[in-house]
């Protein structure tokens, strides 16, 4: 997190291993899911300005897509430390001090992860016991929770275990992923 390197080194044990390439499916499922959502604007502009007919819709279907990308991306940026970019604080500190920084952030992270995934369950829920549609195209809400609920949960276990790694190279000294980098 306070050091991103400019090579993506995949983690060396079997359950790092998995939750890297999870994390990479997912980033790539995000990324076309964004580029649909660009098509999706493009085509809604130009049907609006030569057709004068857009895509009835076409805003709300950009703040989902929008939303189910970002949630997409989330445990990719923190398994490879580019979610929490503190080098402008952190750059002449020690290693230990550097991976200090990443366990209390963290934590954080974790804290709110969880506190974001456990409240969306309810917040879906509501959705779906009230029948909450979206205003122009009447999407049901609801529909989109579980896979965000999904992914929020899998962030969630993305950062518990970046937090375990970031333990073990304090108690190494150094970045496991940069084996020339001493304390």
């Amino acid at each position: 997190m306070s050091e991103m390197s400019t090579e993506h080194t995949r983690p060396t044990d079997p359950v790092g291993r998995v939750l890297y390439q999870v994390s990479k499916w997912l980033a790539i499922f995000g990324g076309v899911v964004l580029s649909a959502m660009a098509i999706l604007t493009s085509v809604s502009v130009f049907g609006r300005s030569v057709l004068q007919q857009p895509v009835p819709g076409d805003f709300e279907l950009v703040a989902i897509g929008t939303g189910i990308s970002v949630f997409a991306f989330l445990p990719w940026c923190q398994i490879v430390r580019g979610n929490v970019l503190v080098d402008f604080f952190m750059s002449t500190a020690p290693v230990r001090a550097r991976i200090f920084g990443d366990v209390v952030g963290g934590i954080l992270y974790l804290a709110i992860a969880a506190l974001l995934t456990w409240r969306m369950i309810f917040g879906g829920l509501d959705m779906y016991y009230y029948n909450e549609l979206s205003m122009t195209i009447n999407f049901p809400r609801w529909t989109t929770f579980p896979i965000s609920i999904a992914m929020l949960g899998f962030l969630t276990i993305v950062i518990a275990y970046t937090i375990g790694r970031s333990i073990a190279e304090m108690r190494a000294g150094r970045y496991l992923d940069k084996p020339d980098t001493p304390a």
